[in-house]
């Protein structure tokens, strides 16, 4: 009896594990060693730490710096952005508002290895989106990039990749498997100086005030005599 009692437990537990691994993996990609895909991350101090949800199940604080990576990735061996800038770094030119919070979002669209056809991809970006107190991390993204979304996956950011979505790659070359290298984000550009008028560019200006008032002034007479009083 015990030894019944005991198969029939072994099998519903195999039965309810089983079912749990059809609900998990997707259908055909059990064999494949790693995806293409969109990591969500969430800098602590200086480092990456993935998500422990989905964006739109999260809701970033004033100040967090919240980052996105596409990468060729295992499930193991996850590849988070390769730029750790401060949140001062990226919002600190945003006037913060009231109602408002400021968010730093870095953007790593990956390295040419993680892409599918090999093409040269965009550098990392980071910027400050400034988005009402309650928007969740999906808010905050869509606030700085173009997201295209599938059945509530981020699958590409800035039409990178402009298709696919998650998809399984079962060889995964040496490249690709190479451990990252750190970037530096491109420098800002600076905001044009104003444009400043010297003493010399003022008196050419007035002269040529004065020239046009006496032209001016000079056609009138002409006109006068002309025509006579009579007709003026």
């Amino acid at each position: 009896m015990a030894r019944a009692s005991l198969r029939s437990s072994l099998l519903l537990f195999t039965l309810v594990a089983a079912l749990g691994a059809a609900l998990v993996v997707p259908a055909g990609s059990a064999d494949a060693a790693a995806y293409r895909f969109w990591g969500y991350f969430q800098l602590s101090g200086s480092s990456w730490k993935f998500a422990p949800k989905g964006p739109d199940q999260l809701t970033p604080a004033n100040g967090a710096v919240e980052g996105w990576r596409f990468a060729l990735a295992s499930e193991t061996d996850t590849r988070a952005p390769r730029v750790h800038p401060t949140f001062d770094a990226v919002c600190g030119a945003t006037k913060a508002e009231s109602g408002k919070k400021r968010v730093a979002v870095v953007i790593d669209y990956g390295r040419v290895a993680d892409q599918e056809d090999g093409a040269q991809v965009p550098a990392p970006v980071a910027k400050c989106a400034l988005v009402p107190t309650a928007a969740t991390g999906a808010e905050v993204l869509a606030a700085v990039a173009t997201v295209r979304t599938d059945k509530g996956l981020v699958c590409g950011l800035d039409n990178h990749p402009a298709t696919g979505c998650g998809g399984a790659v079962k060889t995964v070359s040496a490249a690709a498997a190479a451990p990252d290298t750190p970037v530096t984000l491109a420098a800002r550009p600076a905001a044009p100086a104003a444009a400043s008028t010297s003493p010399a560019q003022y008196i050419g200006i007035g002269v040529v005030i004065l020239a046009l008032l006496a032209l001016g002034v000079v056609a009138l007479r002409r006109r006068r005599s002309a025509f006579g009083p009579s007709e003026l």
